[in-house]
C-alpha cells in the first residue's frame, strides 16, 4: 500500500476534510450551544450575542442589525472554528502523537486557543477589554475551550486520520 508524504493512507487525504467538516460541526455545534446557555443564565439577548460575534468583523453597526447580523454572527462563528479545526487536522497530519494522544493534546489545544483568543484576538479587537474579569465565566471559559472545543475536535481527528499498522 503506497502512502502520502504526510504517512496517511491514499484515503487519507479524503479523511482529513472529513475530519475537518465533522469537528468543525461538532466543536462549532457545542461552543455555540454553551454560549447560548450562558447568555441566557446571564439574563442576556442571544441575538445580542450573536450580533457580538458579528461586531468582529463589522463593527458597532452589527448591533443594529437585527437577526441578519445575528446570523453573520454565527456563521462567523462557525467559520473560525473551521480554521481553528483545519490547524489541528493539519498538524496531526504530520504530528502523529496528536492522534495517538487526543485527550492530551485535545486539552492542550483547548487551553492554547482561549489563550490566543483572550490574549490576542479579543484585546485586538476590543480594546480595553469589554467585561471586567468574572471568575465563573473564566471557569467556562476553559470548560468550553478544553471540553467542548479541544477534546472534540482531538477525538474526531484521531478516529478519521487513523494510520494503518506498520
Amino acid at each position: 500500500m503506497t502512502t502520502t508524504t504526510a504517512g496517511l493512507a491514499p484515503q487519507g487525504v479524503s479523511n482529513i476534510g472529513k475530519a475537518i467538516v465533522a469537528a468543525t460541526l461538532v466543536a462549532g455545534a457545542l461552543d455555540i450551544g454553551d454560549a447560548i446557555v450562558t447568555t441566557l443564565l446571564y439574563g442576556r439577548s442571544v441575538e445580542k450575542m450573536l450580533q457580538g460575534i458579528a461586531s468582529g468583523l463589522l463593527g458597532k453597526a452589527a448591533g443594529h442589525g437585527g437577526l441578519g447580523s445575528a446570523a453573520f454572527g454565527l456563521g462567523l462563528h462557525f467559520a473560525i472554528m473551521l480554521a481553528m479545526v483545519t490547524a489541528f487536522v493539519l498538524a496531526a497530519t504530520r504530528l502523529p502523537t496528536l492522534t495517538r494522544r487526543p485527550l492530551v493534546w485535545g486539552v492542550l489545544y483547548g487551553i492554547g486557543l482561549y489563550l490566543v483568543m483572550n490574549m490576542i484576538v479579543l484585546p485586538l479587537r476590543f480594546h480595553p477589554p469589554a467585561r471586567p474579569f468574572d471568575p465563573v465565566g473564566f471557569a467556562n471559559q476553559i470548560f468550553a475551550h478544553t471540553c467542548l472545543v479541544g477534546i472534540p475536535i482531538a477525538l474526531i481527528t484521531a478516529r478519521l486520520l487513523k494510520r494503518p499498522a506498520v
